[in-house]
């Protein structure tokens, strides 16, 4: 038997399997490129989550040290330890 499945149901597990891997308020370690700004690197908490760049989801993060926002691809991220 062969059971059929919507397109909204497909749209659903495709969401859920490419979805954001942090949250907001999270704190996570940020390690910055070593051609951008090296010195940059260090725990941010997770402001808002940003669509994808169409390889990698993006954050918006806040180091409390820093008066300015950064926006931070997901391959840049790590769980806090």
């Amino acid at each position: 038997m062969i059971a059929s499945v919507s397109v909204a149901q497909v749209t659903l597990h495709n969401a859920m399997l490419h979805a954001h891997k942090y949250r907001v308020g999270q704190t996570v370690l940020y390690t910055s490129s070593p051609i951008s700004r090296p010195g940059a690197s260090g725990y941010y908490k997770v402001v808002k989550l940003l669509p994808s760049d169409g390889d990698d989801y993006q954050y918006r993060i806040k180091n409390p040290g820093e008066a300015f926002e950064r926006v931070a691809k997901e391959s840049q991220l790590e769980v806090e330890h």
